[in-house]
């Protein structure tokens, strides 16, 4: 029999012949300093684990004056000995949230919890054959106090079709869109055709076999300009019933991120691919231009952006009772706008499981190309 959970609550009662332990950054010498400093430029191991196990929960979190540093603050993590990392992302992005910021948001896999959503936590199982190393490093200019818990279980052994757990972030800053010169605002939102999904942000490229758990995106509305002012007879959200030609007056300023739809290739296949989906708010399980917080255990909108969808927004979607499979490889993507034609600042993480060896990851960007723009 497996020594592996099943679901949390139905096989809670089983009792299983593994071993409980723990690695945390507790003051050895008694006192309450409970927490190891980062120094710019240095790398942290937080866990080296040998033998057959699994990482069942990480809690973080972490001090520091720095602006930004949750972009600056790299987690990796590496499985039976494996050169190349399984896991790189900012920590930020990693527990759920772009743009180097923190807010409470409880989902099934990853939560930031108060005080303002300081403490990140992360349930993702994490399996390894024969051993485990985890760290992070500090490419700021200051140091970091950093506190955390890893808690893992230590098994005999592993099966064989049990996947490893990797995550990537990726940016493009910004999309390649088009310009809105000459057109309408309702035709540069809702006009054109995108037939073959060329231009798209990618999410994930990834080879083997596995399956894709999920994401968070993370954009920022660069479109600005006086075509862009809310009308003022409008209220916020959309309410068009409620004021006479409210409708015109909104699709003439609509500065709505979306309408990009998701589409994930398997095995290489040729578009259409066999996941079409229809919009970038309907992948993430909302539906007509919400613009309000929203946490949920699979899907979420964390940072909803301001009015008339400006500034910074984040959202999650996790295929937690829907993995999508794959045999040899798997390519998400999504539209930036409808057919490509917005030009925001795009970035994401992805997470997955699968059979190693995987494909290594594009070079993570350096500090000054991953950090947030300004508000």
């Amino acid at each position: 029999m497996s020594p592996f959970k099943g679901s949390p609550l139905g096989e809670l009662p089983r009792i299983r012949n593994v071993r409980t332990r723990r690695i945390s950054s507790w003051d050895e010498t008694g006192g309450n300093n409970d927490f190891r400093r980062i120094q710019p430029g240095d790398t942290l191991p937080l866990a080296e684990i040998e033998g057959a196990g699994c990482i069942n929960h990480i809690w973080c979190t972490h001090l520091s004056m720095e602006p930004d540093y949750l972009r600056k603050l790299v987690l990796r993590m590496w499985w039976d000995g494996e050169q190349n990392p399984s896991v790189e992302a900012p920590l930020g992005d990693f527990f759920g949230i772009g743009h180097a910021q923190m807010t409470p948001f409880s989902s099934l896999p990853l939560q930031m919890s108060p005080a303002e959503g300081r403490a990140f936590n992360s349930f993702f199982p994490m399996p390894f054959g024969s051993h485990a190393r985890l760290a992070l490093t500090n490419e700021g200019e200051t140091d970091v106090q950093f506190y955390y818990y890893i808690d893992y279980e230590l098994h005999d052994c592993l099966p064989a079709d049990m996947g490893r757990f990797h995550a990537q972030w990726r940016r493009e800053n910004p999309c390649e869109g088009v310009s809105d010169e000459g057109m309408s605002n309702t035709d540069f939102s809702f006009g054109g055709e995108n037939i073959g999904g060329a231009g798209n942000y990618v999410i994930l490229e990834a080879e083997g076999q596995g399956h894709y758990v999920g994401c968070n995106l993370n954009i920022h509305n660069l479109r600005a300009g006086e075509k862009m002012a809310w009308p003022d007879n409008v209220s916020w959200p959309l309410r068009m019933q409620e004021a006479e030609g409210a409708a015109e007056l909104i699709f003439g300023c609509f500065n709505w991120y979306g309408e990009g739809d998701d589409m994930i290739f398997i095995d290489g296949e040729e578009w259409p691919p066999s996941l079409h989906g229809t919009g970038t708010e309907d992948y993430f399980n909302t539906a007509y231009c919400p613009a309000v917080k929203y946490d949920a255990p699979y899907h979420g909108i964390t940072l909803p952006g301001g009015p008339n969808w400006s500034g910074k927004i984040s959202l999650y979607r996790f295929h937690i009772e829907d993995p999508i499979h794959f045999q040899q490889s798997i390519r998400v993507t999504i539209e930036h706008g409808h057919a490509n034609r917005r030009s925001d600042d795009y970035s994401s993480t992805a997470y997955w499981y699968q059979l190693e060896p995987h494909k290594p990851f594009p070079a993570l960007p350096p500090v000054q190309e991953r950090l947030p723009r300004p508000d």
